[in-house]
C-alpha cells in the first residue's frame, strides 16, 4: 500500500496534466486521473518494472482517456450547427468526417511505440524532450520515432 501511494504521490500532476493536454477540460481530467488511479491500484500486482511505473500509467491514462471518448462520441446538437448552405458544403464535411476518421483507424493500427510517440506529441502536446525521458531514451531517439511515426501514417492514408 506505501508502494502505491508513493507512486500515487510521484505521478499525480504529471499524469493529471497528461490528461488535461488530451482532454483539453480541467473537470474531466480530473475525473479520468481518478479513474486512471483507480485502474492502476487495482492492477498495481502486474506492474513488473517499477522503474517504468509512469510510463504504465500514462498507458492507463492514454485508455481510459480513450475508453471515455468511445463512450460518449462528440457531437453536435443540431441547434449549434453552422446552417448548410449548399451542397459542396454538406460534401465538404463529409470528406472531413472521413479523412478525420481514416487518420483515426490509421493511428490505432500504428505498432508501438511510434503510436504512443505520436499521441504524447500530437496529442498530448508533450515535447520530444519530455517524451525521451518517459520512455528512458535519448531526445534524438524521440524525434527519430516521431518521424518514423509520422512517415507510417503518411504511408497508410494514402
Amino acid at each position: 500500500m506505501a508502494d502505491f501511494e508513493k507512486l500515487f504521490n510521484d505521478n499525480r500532476d504529471f499524469i493529471f496534466k497528461y490528461l488535461i493536454k488530451l482532454t483539453r477540460d480541467i473537470s474531466l481530467a480530473e475525473e479520468l486521473t481518478q479513474e486512471t488511479f483507480f485502474r492502476a491500484y487495482m492492477n498495481y500486482a502486474s506492474l513488473r518494472n517499477k522503474e517504468k511505473a509512469d510510463i504504465w500509467l500514462c498507458q492507463i491514462a492514454k485508455n481510459t482517456y480513450f475508453a471515455w471518448y468511445n463512450e460518449h462520441k462528440k457531437t453536435e446538437p443540431l441547434d449549434e450547427t453552422a446552417p448548410l448552405d449548399d451542397k459542396n458544403n454538406i460534401e465538404e464535411i463529409f470528406i472531413q468526417n472521413e479523412l478525420s476518421e481514416k487518420a483515426l483507424m490509421s493511428l490505432h493500427k500504428l505498432e508501438e511505440p511510434y503510436k504512443e510517440v505520436f499521441m504524447l506529441s500530437v496529442l498530448g502536446g508533450f515535447s520530444l524532450k519530455d517524451i525521451s525521458k518517459i520512455f528512458g531514451k535519448s531526445e534524438s531517439w524521440a524525434r527519430v520515432t516521431f518521424y518514423r511515426a509520422k512517415q507510417k501514417l503518411s504511408e497508410r492514408m494514402r
